[in-house]
């Protein structure tokens, strides 16, 4: 319960820093902030995030006493990447290719996605774990480095540099000021071992596949904004957007966290059947709990718009969240009630198959849409797309 209460408060504290930022940064520059997190997330998702799944499946209170081979690899292979990364970038930002950011922001995005990928990193061993404690200070402390930094940044500046970088030292510094309490005297770099990378990758790279794919629709449509019709129709599809995310992730995620683990520890304590009567029991939860939350966002959304969103917003927000409501709403299902059963079943191959209809969706949508609605297209296509993921 206390991960589920810590988890809930953590996404609302970061829903309620979005509309901070989204408010002294206006729609133009809030266009900017928001495609650059959407790359960051893009690229924490393809670079690190299969460290995450497979401290999520693979990790546990056992396995850190009696196989530290498994910590050492994910801590080793987490760091190459980095590395590698860091190389990469800046070799093709000297190769001179212009992007619809500018360099500093995508060096920026850079930094969110290496910064963002070692919190969510450790958080996952640590739930893993079922250490409460040591999750609660790490949400803690990034919570209220973010509220000054992120929100002071955006006030003081009105830039999205500066709050990206508020981004980046309250996810970085959370996981320093509790490096000693992460470590696993055990674990030492020379054990890491090539074949327990690979099978970490084969379980973990569908999932971050799929997850790409439905990543890229979101940040296609807004860079096919901002090249469209500029930045500050960006940040009006942008704010609704990751509103209604954020408003959806604040149930659906903090249910994963604790039941997915649960799921987990079944299956390591009582075997594959007790863990798909786990899986199917989470399934009731989750849709008993998203649903109503959707409807609800729905019917309030009046009164959201007048208390909540910043004024320079108001009327974008109104007209393009009804309409990505239904893409919200499948979204979570495939996330949370979905994918666990393949999760579970170490078969997560077939998740692709849903990411590259929704692709295939949003594109075709796109073209049979009319071509003069601008970002209420894009938010049909979206949540047709998302509609398409679910029914495959």
């Amino acid at each position: 319960m206390t991960v589920f209460l810590v988890s809930l408060c953590n996404i609302l504290f970061n829903f309620a820093i979005g509309l901070l930022v989204a408010k002294f940064l206006g729609p133009e520059e809030y266009g900017r902030f928001a495609l650059a997190y959407a790359t960051a997330i893009f690229v924490q998702t393809g670079f690190f995030d299969w460290t995450r799944f497979g401290a999520t499946r693979f990790y546990s209170e056992r396995t850190r006493d009696e196989e530290p081979a498994l910590r050492a690899t994910l801590d080793f292979g987490f760091a190459i990447i980095a590395v590698g990364l860091a190389a990469g970038a800046s070799l093709l930002l000297f190769t001179g290719i212009r992007f619809t950011l500018s360099y500093g922001l995508i060096a920026l995005a850079l930094g969110v996605a290496a910064a963002n990928g070692l919190f969510d990193y450790h958080t996952a061993l640590v739930r893993a774990r079922f250490d409460d404690r040591l999750f609660t200070r790490l949400v803690l402390v990034k919570n209220i480095v973010a509220f000054a930094l992120m929100g002071g940044g955006a006030f003081l500046f009105g830039s999205a540099k500066m709050t990206l970088i508020g981004t980046v030292v309250s996810l970085g510094g959370s996981v320093v000021t509790a490096r000693a309490a992460l470590r696993d005297p055990a674990s030492q770099p020379r054990l890491a071992r090539l074949s327990i990378a690979g099978s970490l990758m084969a379980y973990s790279l569908p999932i971050v596949g799929a997850n790409l794919l439905y990543l890229a629709i979101p940040l296609a449509n807004r860079s096919i904004l901002a090249i469209l019709d500029g930045f500050s129709e960006t940040g009006q599809f942008s704010l609704a957007y990751d509103f209604g995310t954020k408003a959806i992730q604040a149930i659906g995620s903090a249910l994963d966290i604790v039941l997915f683990q649960i799921a987990v520890a079944t299956h390591e304590l009582h075997g594959p059947f007790q863990a798909r009567r786990q899986i199917a029991r989470n399934m009731t939860i989750v849709i008993a709990m998203v649903l109503p939350a959707c409807t609800g966002l729905w019917l309030t959304l009046p009164s959201i718009e007048q208390l909540a969103v910043p004024e320079a917003f108001r009327g974008h927000f109104d007209l393009l969240l009804p309409l990505m409501m239904t893409g919200l709403f499948s979204m979570a299902m495939i996330q949370y009630a979905i994918n666990p059963v393949f999760q579970i079943e170490k078969k997560t191959a077939p998740l692709i198959v849903a990411a590259l209809a929704a692709c295939a969706a949003d594109a075709l949508m796109l073209l049979i849409l009319p071509q003069d609605a601008g970002a209420s297209n894009l938010a049909i296509a979206q949540a047709g797309a998302m509609l398409a993921a679910l029914v495959v």
